[in-house]
């Protein structure tokens, strides 16, 4: 398998580049977050994952390891191929990804053109462990507060408060000075808000 190139970039699309290196130049299949990161760049790393199918075989690149990580992660998941897991990384960054599957976002996993509503719970049921171990902290940290946040306009609905004076509330008070530990605390704030 071929891990990385590390040559001059010979020609860039949106879509694929051509790396050479040692005079062989490789065609490289890339998505947009890829692109945007060696558009202006001659000379290049480009991590690659190599896939094999009985019909075809492709050379995919990524701009960093974390994307990387995230294509393997999401081919690994049944009805997911290449072509899609590289329009999801075209569609969103990896972490905005990481984010919508730590949070359970369907709606955002589901934006992706190719991945239907039940492809979306999938991936999401599928990968949760596995996005955990590799997210960065501030991945980890944005979903908490979001999760926070989905967790304390449920309470408020639940109590009879309208969605619109709930929801400007929650945003209220989360964007306060303090940080807030818990749901119990930003639920505090937004019930004195109200």
């Amino acid at each position: 398998m071929i891990a990385y190139l590390n040559g001059t970039i010979t020609f860039k699309s949106p879509t694929y580049l051509i790396i050479e290196c040692n005079q062989i130049g490789y065609l490289v299949n890339i998505s947009l977050h890829t692109y945007s990161q060696v558009q202006d760049k001659e000379k290049q790393l480009i991590h690659t994952y190599y896939h094999v199918t009985e019909n075809s075989l492709a050379l995919y690149g990524f701009a960093d390891e974390l994307e990387k990580n995230l294509f393997v992660q999401l081919i690994s998941v049944s009805g997911i191929g290449p072509s899609t897991a590289r329009m999801a990384l075209s569609s969103l960054a990896p972490s905005e990804i990481q984010r919508a599957i730590l949070a359970s976002d369907v709606k955002t996993v589901q934006s992706i053109k190719g991945v239907g509503p039940k492809s979306a719970q999938r991936i999401i049921l599928e990968l949760r462990d596995k996005v955990a171990k590799t997210a960065s902290s501030e991945t980890m940290s944005a979903t908490k507060g979001n999760s926070f946040q989905e967790e304390a306009l449920s309470a408020l609905l639940a109590l009879g408060f309208p969605r619109a004076s709930a929801e400007k509330a929650i945003n209220q008070a989360s964007n306060s000075e303090n940080t807030i530990s818990g749901v119990e605390e930003l639920i505090k704030k937004a019930l004195k808000l109200l």
